[in-house]
């Protein structure tokens, strides 16, 4: 459903009203296309701290001045006392305001050092100024913190935050670890020679994060239930995959995919899902545990089968979906909530060690407000405060999943591990 608010509000008379009203007012987001891949204007580099990065081999393209970047680089991570924390006010304050609409900030900081308690607080204190610029910044810019050791280990990441790909992503901090990264041969196709699986990919969101990895050159398995089998085939065929029809909740539903997979795989993206929601007090039995089997039991029994058979191969990407309904709750949906949140602690856990034994990362995305047909349905006024509560004051579309997705099953994405990414325009809503 076409959000109607967001095109008044890019009117004359629209912004006139608004503002006169104190009314949000979103702005437009500037989004990937092949025509339109990067963002228009300069990168600009800006340091606070005494920093030991190499950012020139990162191949990002900075600079030390522009009047009206597309983007700007904050390296941080030789901030180490509250002291060095002037430097970031006095490194962003002058060129905040210069930054297009649409634009990013993304904020470099080290690991908190646990031998040294001034500059974890100092550290630490760049995660509430990072989410604080983000809820104030305006005119569809975003701000995100990344924590590292090494530049060209994150390379992909600080890519992918200073793209048109992050639109919908904001507020956020990620953690990137030391491990070497290859990159891919053909960076206009990371994922060619690659299969990935999609679960639920029939339609909506998991139909997006096919067709966004089928861009990236993936080979697409489309799974979904006997019922949507027809739609997963059309699906498919335009992506030039292969359909699988399965529930996902069957007990040798791993068994049946290493079999349908002979040649192992790649990419594993867990987006199937349903809600059956109720308040507890007059929630079934069935609708609790028909919503923990699909959103979480499958996902935890597919993932084991599937490593322990060796069909996800070494430097192979787990990607599952929670939701900001399991990190911050949601009234009606205490077994979704449950079930989202239980992904989340399986990415914790099992990330370090399928890294470790199989080679194989492990991450999250979190949705907030997507616009997709299920929450077309939802009463107007409780769609409109979803749309509203957030930072960038409107509903992301399923694309912008797809877009973390990828960056997440990125052949040179293999130093982020155990991440849970909010896809929400830093929603109002919890952390």
């Amino acid at each position: 459903m076409a959000d109607r608010y967001l095109s008044f509000t890019g009117t004359a008379p629209g912004r006139f009203l608004t503002r006169r009203l104190g009314l949000p007012q979103p702005a437009a987001l500037k989004r990937f296309s092949p025509e339109q891949p990067t963002l228009q204007g300069d990168r600009l580099l800006r340091t606070a701290g005494k920093s030991d990065l190499d950012l020139d081999a990162t191949g990002l393209g900075l600079t030390a001045s522009s009047d009206h970047p597309a983007a700007v680089l904050l390296d941080a991570t030789g901030v180490r006392d509250v002291e060095t924390l002037a430097e970031v006010h006095a490194a962003l304050h002058p060129v905040v305001r210069s930054v297009a609409s649409s634009g990013r900030i993304v904020v470099l900081g080290a690991p908190l050092d646990p031998a040294d308690h001034h500059q974890a607080a100092a550290q630490q204190a760049l995660e509430g100024f990072t989410r604080s610029l983000g809820k104030e910044i305006g005119r569809g810019r975003t701000v995100n913190l990344v924590r590292l050791t090494d530049a060209c280990a994150a390379e992909s990441t600080l890519a992918f935050l200073l793209s048109p790909k992050s639109a919908y992503v904001s507020g956020q901090v990620v953690e990137v670890g030391p491990q070497d990264v290859t990159a891919p041969e053909d960076p206009e196709r990371p994922l060619a020679g690659r299969t990935a699986l999609v679960t639920g990919a029939a339609r909506g969101i998991g139909e997006a994060v096919a067709e966004t990895l089928a861009r990236d050159g993936a080979r697409i398995v489309v799974l979904d239930v006997p019922q949507a089998e027809q739609d997963a085939r059309r699906v498919a065929e335009r992506l030039g995959g292969t359909a699988l029809a399965l529930d996902i909740t069957a007990d040798d539903a791993g068994a049946r995919i290493a079999a349908a997979l002979p040649d192992g795989l790649d990419v594993l993206v867990h987006n199937a899902g349903i809600t059956r929601d109720r308040r507890l007090v007059n929630m079934p039995a069935e609708r609790w545990s028909s919503v923990l089997d699909v959103n979480l039991a499958s996902v935890l029994r597919t993932t084991d089968a599937l490593l322990a058979s060796g069909t996800l191969r070494e430097g192979g990407r787990i990607v599952a979906t929670a939701s900001i309904a399991g990190l911050a709750g949601n009234a009606g949906q205490t077994n979704y909530g449950a079930s989202k949140a239980g992904v989340v602690g399986l990415v914790r856990s099992l990330a370090p060690r399928a890294l470790a034994e199989h080679g194989v990362t492990v991450n999250a995305v979190a949705p907030g407000f997507i616009e997709t047909t299920m929450t077309a349905a939802i009463p107007l006024f409780i769609r409109e405060a979803g749309r509203r509560m957030n930072s960038l004051a409107q509903g992301g579309l399923p694309a912008d999943v797809a877009e973390t997705t990828a960056w997440l099953a990125h052949p040179a994405s293999g130093a982020v591990n155990g991440q849970v990414v909010r896809v929400c325009g830093q929603s109002l809503l919890g952390a």
